[in-house]
């Protein structure tokens, strides 16, 4: 299944909610409070989108996508009925796998493992459709700021890595998903993709092997997260 199927087959889980017969509601004051917190866990994959030069013989892929961690704090803030503006403070975990290829196509030098421990300080908006039995979509976008502590300022010669990551870039985000309402606590299924604005490539090549950089004009970072926020 490709990222699009799932996004959209995400997409059609509030039309299937909309077919339920009514149930009984579990009231609680969770959308009524102007200021409430929670706590937030969920999985990601990082990606780059990545800008070859054009004078490369030499192109780059990210290969391999592995699982990473995310951990939030939720603060939610509730102007009006249907919006709240959520600020969600906390660490994310993950790594990048790039290989390169010559112009015949054959693997070219080592697959470059890029790790990441970011700090995250997201600030979104949540736009919420109305409530039906003991369920609520909604859609959500906003900016963060990631600040990246596993960024590298020297090479290390010890490993047969040869490119280095800037530490602090921002990110546009969008997603949507689902507010489900507990007896005792509120638990939201969100997806979310989320894209770096800025080259986040240190362009100072390694010595001993400079066309791992030379050979890039640009790299940014996307992340698609699935998040389980409990309030």
């Amino acid at each position: 299944m490709n990222k699009r199927t799932a996004i959209f087959l995400f997409l059609l889980i509030p039309v299937v909610l909309t077919a339920q017969k009514a149930k009984p509601r579990n009231d609680s004051n969770y959308d009524e409070r102007l200021l409430h917190f929670g706590f937030s866990m969920g999985a990601n994959t990082m990606d780059f989108i990545i800008k070859m030069n054009s004078e490369s013989p030499l192109t780059a892929e990210v290969v391999s996508l592995k699982p990473g961690l995310n951990i939030q704090i939720v603060t939610d803030y509730r102007p009006a009925t249907y919006l709240d503006i959520r600020f969600l403070p906390g660490v994310s975990f993950g790594q990048r796998n790039i290989n390169f290829y010559d112009s015949t196509g054959t693997l070219w030098g080592e697959t470059q493992v890029l790790e990441s421990s970011f700090l995250e300080f997201p600030l979104l908006i949540k736009y919420k459709g109305m409530r039906l039995n003991n369920s609520r979509p909604y859609l959500i976008g906003g900016v963060n700021f990631r600040y990246d502590l596993a960024g590298k300022k020297e090479y290390d010669d010890s490993r047969n890595v040869y490119m280095r990551l800037k530490r602090a870039d921002l990110y546009y985000e969008l997603g949507a998903g689902i507010d489900f309402y507990m007896p005792y606590f509120k638990l939201t299924i969100e997806a979310k993709m989320s894209n770096g604005l800025f080259d986040v490539l240190v362009h100072d090549p390694d010595d001993r092997y400079p066309a791992y950089v030379n050979s890039i004009q640009s790299m940014r970072s996307q992340m698609w997260v699935l998040s389980f926020h409990f309030e």
